[in-house]
């Protein structure tokens, strides 16, 4: 709700004849403003989680949001609505590492592929919620009634229990005992016996010194490497735990799906989206469109949920990407021939006054392939135990960068390559997109957490599994040995 509330604001806000107003650059800055924020947020997400645990994280996150929502129904000002919007970026930036890091550590293999692609149709349910009081509500009101939604989260999250490899970290095995078995459906101990077993274990590996295992020393607690000031052990945690392949490999990959994701067409507009859908002709009211954007979004996303299982996440996102693209080639052509050059979805005076049913059909097209996306997914389950806070909380941080500076951007190449080459230049993102990923995307649907660090700590340097990539690497296997000199004797 937070991330989509601006998108109903700012309509009514555009050069608005009473109350509060904003012209064009304003609008622009204020609808990329949450992005902007968010990385804050993210950056501070990854101590509080490390810090007090998965539960308490997800309680505190919550306080940004309430003083943003009274900021957003009392601002009496253009910088108050500023600071309402940016603490809306903040509280969410600083929930994302808790919410999927919970999600990913209290999930068993088999079904943690669903249960975090039913978190993005959560997601969809709150922007659809927003698009909806937006509707009905004046904005204010709406903002208003948004306020029920962390606090009752607040009081919701004292009910879930701590996550059980969190408590072990900090020593607490027979509250992670208890905790495994209430996740597991209030199970008994001994049902889940060989699980917390592996747990355990894991967590005596997790435990131990990385300095001293690579130095081949027997591990003791506490060990020269943790005894030295703040600032030293900060710097060794970066250099040992942060920039480490198990660690930097999956960062990298899910760095680059974020950026292919969010340029491929549909983030970038959408804080425009109901301006958008009046400069490209659509032919029915743009709120109404907005809010079946919202139902879309849900539907696709318990879509994905129950297809990946099915097809795995791999196929999902290169199905997903590649479909995207595709819908972003189609709009820039569809704009390229039917709107005059001087249709700006940024001025109101410039929108054409014939209404079209292609373009709902081309833009629904899009939102149908852009929600079955999942890069939240994957940076829920990618990242080691012992970097996982501040890798989730770092990768969400360049996130919102990356979703600032296309929302940001928007504004600036449509001004430059009217609304034909601002959707191809997003339709190119989604093709390199596909592209790329298809060779370096690894399966890793039904597979463990331990499992998934094992196979980025491995010597693989293209993690893909597809029968044209190994006969890739057959040929270059074969080649290889053909190179190497004979011993003649």
């Amino acid at each position: 709700m937070s991330i989509s509330f601006v998108t109903m604001v700012l309509p009514e806000v555009l050069d608005a004849t009473h109350g509060l107003s904003l012209n064009k650059k304003q609008a622009s800055w204020f609808g990329s403003m949450a992005f902007l924020c968010q990385p804050l947020g993210s950056l501070f997400s990854g101590p509080l989680l490390d810090y007090f645990g998965r539960k308490k994280a997800l309680f505190i996150v919550n306080i940004p949001h309430l003083i943003a929502w009274l900021l957003m129904y009392y601002a009496w000002n253009v910088p108050v609505l500023f600071i309402a919007n940016a603490l809306l970026g903040i509280g969410t930036g600083i929930m994302e590492a808790p919410s999927v890091t919970y999600v990913g550590e209290v999930s068993e293999p088999s079904v943690r592929g669903i249960l975090t692609t039913l978190t993005n149709g959560f997601t969809s349910t709150g922007m659809f919620l927003a698009y909806l009081l937006g509707t009905v509500l004046p904005w204010r009101q709406a903002a208003l009634v948004s306020l029920t939604v962390p606090v009752a989260t607040m009081v919701l999250v004292m009910f879930v229990p701590e996550t059980p490899i969190w408590l072990l970290s900090k020593g607490r095995q027979k509250e992670a005992l208890h905790s495994l078995c209430r996740l597991r459906g209030w199970a008994k101990p001994e049902d889940v016996r060989e699980e917390f077993d592996q747990l355990v274990q894991y967590n005596e590996v997790v435990r131990q010194c990385v300095i001293c295992v690579k130095e081949g020393k027997t591990f003791e607690l506490p060990c020269e490497h943790t005894n030295g000031n703040i600032f030293r052990r900060i710097r060794m945690k970066i250099k040992h735990v942060l920039l480490v392949k198990e660690t930097m490999r999956p960062f990298v990959l899910v760095m680059a799906y974020f950026m292919f994701h969010t340029m491929s067409g549909l983030t970038p507009i959408r804080p425009n989206m109901v301006n958008l859908c009046k400069a490209l002709g659509m032919k029915y009211d743009p709120k109404t469109i907005v809010v079946l954007v919202g139902a879309v979004f849900i539907v696709m996303n318990l879509f994905s949920a129950v297809i990946v299982k099915m097809i795995g996440k791999r196929k999902l996102v290169l199905g997903s990407l590649l479909g995207t693209a595709c819908c972003s080639l189609a709009i820039s052509s569809y704009a390229r021939l039917n709107l005059l050059p001087e249709v700006f979805s940024y001025e109101v005076h410039t929108f054409p006054d014939k209404k079209e049913i292609l373009p709902v059909i081309l833009f629904m097209l899009l939102v149908c392939f852009n929600s079955l996306g999942i890069p939240w997914v994957l940076l829920s389950e990618v990242f080691p135990f012992r970097s996982r806070g501040i890798a989730t909380g770092l990768a969400a941080a360049l996130s919102y960068m990356l979703f600032f500076v296309a929302s940001k951007t928007n504004y600036n190449l449509e001004a430059s390559i009217h609304l034909s080459g601002t959707f191809a230049f997003y339709a190119t993102f989604g093709f390199v997109g596909t592209l790329y990923l298809y060779f370096f995307l690894p399966e890793t649907e039904s597979k463990s957490l331990v499992e998934i660090e094992a196979y980025y700590k491995g010597n693989q340097k293209i993690f893909a599994d597809d029968f044209l990539i190994n006969a890739f690497r057959k040929k270059r296997s074969i080649s290889h040995e053909a190179d190497k000199p004979m011993l003649v004797t």
